[in-house]
C-alpha cells in the first residue's frame, strides 16, 4: 500500500506545471485507479509563503457538491505535524476512498466516499509544515519549524489562497484538524479572529 501512495503522489506531482506562484493551479479530472472522470471539482497547487527562501505549501481543494458559492469553506489540517493533506482527502472525510478488498498489489481501485464532507462544504487539505507531502523549500532552514512559525506559514498560505480565490471570501470559513492539526487549527483560528 505504501508503494501506491508514492506512485499516486508522483503522478499528482506531474500534473503541476508551475511551482512558484498561486497561478500554478491545476484541475485534476482523472486519477489512476478511478474509473472515468472524477465526479467532483479537484484543484491542486502551490502557494508561495516565502519568495526569498523559496518555501511553497501544497494544497488539495475540493468544491462542495451542493452550492460551492454559498457552502462553508473548511481548511483541514491533518495531524503530525508532517501528515500530508492527502490523508484527509483520501482516507478520512474527503471525497475519495480506496477499495481495499481483494487488493492484489497493483494500483488499488479508488471509489467515491459517500460520507464525504464535500457533500456540503468546500474543503482545502493542506500539506503543512514545509517538507510535508509536496510542500517544500529551496532553503534548508525552512524544514526546521515550530508551532509559531508553522502557524504563520499557514496564515500566509490562507491570505494568498484567498487572493487567488476571491469568490470564496464571503463563504462561512472554518479551520479544523485531527490530532496535532487540531492544536494548530486552534492557533490559526485565534490569529484570524484577532486579525479581524
Amino acid at each position: 500500500m505504501k508503494f501506491f501512495f508514492f506512485v499516486f503522489f508522483f503522478v499528482l506531482l506531474f500534473l503541476h506545471e508551475g511551482l512558484r506562484c498561486l497561478s500554478a493551479v491545476n484541475y485534476v479530472t482523472h486519477l489512476p485507479g478511478f474509473h472515468g472522470e472524477l465526479p467532483f471539482h479537484l484543484e491542486t497547487g502551490y502557494v508561495s509563503i516565502d519568495d526569498v527562501s523559496g518555501a511553497e505549501l501544497f494544497y488539495y481543494f475540493v468544491e462542495s457538491d451542493r452550492k460551492p458559492e454559498e457552502d462553508p469553506l473548511i481548511l483541514w489540517l491533518s495531524g503530525g505535524p508532517g501528515c500530508s493533506g492527502f490523508e484527509g482527502l483520501a482516507l478520512d472525510m474527503g471525497p475519495l476512498n480506496f477499495k481495499v478488498d481483494n487488493f492484489d498489489g497493483n494500483i488499488p481501485t479508488i471509489v467515491v466516499n459517500p460520507y464525504s464532507w464535500t457533500k456540503i462544504a468546500n474543503m482545502i487539505f493542506l500539506d503543512w509544515p514545509v517538507g510535508t507531502g509536496f510542500s517544500y523549500s529551496m532553503t534548508d532552514e525552512d524544514y526546521i519549524t515550530e508551532d509559531i512559525q508553522a502557524k504563520g506559514n499557514i496564515l500566509k498560505f490562507l491570505r494568498k489562497w484567498f487572493l487567488g480565490h476571491p469568490n470564496f471570501m464571503l463563504n462561512p470559513f472554518y479551520v479544523g484538524g485531527d490530532s496535532y492539526g487540531g492544536k494548530m487549527a486552534t492557533l490559526v483560528s485565534h490569529d484570524i479572529v484577532e486579525g479581524n
